[in-house]
């Protein structure tokens, strides 16, 4: 009787909460408008440079021995796009693509949560796969704004798109190394059709696996037996060998290479760790939210118990490989690579956020969620996880920004209003899509496992 209770709840999107993401996504557009006046305003007034021209000497005096050194210096001093003062627009910019970036992480890691418990045969999670499944659903809208974004925003956010740096007197030697990487099998600073191939492989192919799981899981509702599980416990094993190599060579492309002087054989690690702990918030604080509603009732303390624990387990995991990447970094003290930490340590804002991400993403999470009781209880996961939430976005902000804008960067309305309005848009994709299948999958092989999952 349990059974067909739970397997026939359904999701109804409510007028009340369409109209408080309306509400959002006005607040949203509001600060985004007001932002821009007021960014204005302040961009006329007194520029500090002290810790660009600090950062520079330290590049500099580091390695003053070595031509790469040197010529890293003289990169930044002169090269990159640090040298003018960023306008309004670049500001703009530059917060659409973060932003953009911190929400395609939440829909393709709905894929790989889905993806990853088929591999796994995880009964505990029959529950709630639905939930993730709904994120993926912004895949292919993700696709779309990160490929029509990147032709209005490159030339301002990646310095390698500019065609000087490639012949002339401004030829920069270490970015034409890696011109291949962008533009094969065109010249270099020509068009990069290396690069958008990717962009647009990485997007189609995860949309095509998105299908393909999401098929077999609706099948599943209509035909009880177990082949479209094992179906989809193929097709998950495929997309989490294609998810290994593209999330990193994405998170190289699309983040790293805003700073294309450095670079980090752990970058790809750390976007993914900071993708997927920010989307193991999301998934539990909208479990909490349908539970407050008195939807998935097949969910219990239980459920909320392992959900807990894998933030609390995987924000360990992402500080473990921040503090790595760090200590190699600084160990090595290569000018090249410290430069990266340097303007985000000496530079204000990006210091303070530097500082900030580990009490949001490592010490709140891990003291917060240190009990047994506290990974238990909805109020609890309500407060801890959108800590989760903010911080890493935070880190995506200390990613991206500091390469682009350099000291003249700042969190104020047009960061926070962009925010807003993706998290509004987003949110009413996940929610829409969750309202149209039902919240459990009727013949779910594991779905007695889930019903008394005990811990």
């Amino acid at each position: 009787m349990a059974h067909i209770t739970v397997a026939d709840e359904k999701y109804i999107f409510r007028p009340e909460m369409k109209r408080k993401l309306y509400i959002l996504l006005g607040v949203g557009i509001v600060l985004f408008l007001l932002g821009i006046p007021l960014a204005n305003v302040g961009s006329g007034g007194h520029q500090e440079e002290a810790s660009l021209t600090t950062s520079t000497h330290l590049l500099a005096s580091a390695d003053q021995h070595t031509d790469e050194g040197h010529q890293a210096a003289e990169a930044k001093h002169e090269g990159e796009h640090h040298a003018e003062v960023p306008g309004i627009l670049k500001r703009i910019k530059t917060t659409l693509w973060m932003n953009n970036m911190y929400f395609v992480g939440l829909g393709i890691i709905g894929l790989f949560f889905v993806a990853i418990q088929y591999a796994a045969q995880a009964g505990w999670s029959a529950g709630l796969l639905r939930i993730p499944l709904a994120m993926a659903n912004w895949i292919p809208i993700a696709g779309l704004i990160t490929l029509g974004l990147w032709f209005f925003v490159s030339h301002d956010i990646f310095h390698w798109t500019h065609e000087n740096l490639y012949s002339g007197e401004h030829a920069d030697k270490l970015i034409s190394k890696k011109a291949p990487y962008f533009f094969w099998p065109l010249g270099a600073g020509s068009f990069p059709l290396f690069y958008i191939a990717r962009m647009v492989l990485f997007f189609g192919m995860w949309y095509w696996f998105f299908t393909k799981l999401k098929a077999n899981m609706l099948a599943e509702d209509l035909d009880p037996s177990p082949k479209y599980w094992y179906k989809n416990r193929v097709t998950s094993a495929w997309f989490l060998i294609f998810f290994a190599i593209s999330s990193s060579v994405a998170a190289w492309d699309w983040i790293m290479s805003i700073d294309t002087h450095w670079f980090s054989t752990m970058f790809g690690w750390y976007v993914f760790a900071s993708w997927w702990v920010t989307a193991l918030a999301v998934i539990t604080l909208i479990v909490a939210h349908l539970k407050s509603a008195g939807y998935l009732k097949i969910v219990n303390a239980n459920h909320l118990h392992d959900l807990g624990k894998f933030i609390f387990a995987f924000s360990i995991f992402w500080t473990y490989i921040w503090f790595s990447q760090f200590l190699l970094i600084y160990y090595a003290n290569i000018p090249e690579e410290t430069v990266y930490f340097i303007e985000r340590m000496t530079t204000s804002p990006y210091s303070w956020i530097f500082y900030a991400n580990l009490f949001l993403n490592f010490v709140f999470p891990f003291l917060l969620f240190m009990t047994r009781d506290s990974k238990r209880q909805l109020s609890t996961l309500k407060v801890i996880c959108p800590i989760v939430v903010v911080g890493h976005w935070f880190d995506f902000y200390n990613m991206i920004t500091p390469g682009v804008m350099n000291e003249y960067g700042g969190v104020g309305f047009i960061e926070i209003g962009t925010a807003l309005i993706f998290a509004a848009v987003f949110l009413f994709v996940v929610l829409s899509s969750l309202a149209k299948v039902p919240l459990v999958g009727r013949n779910h092989p594991m779905l007695q496992e889930s019903l008394h999952h005990h811990i």
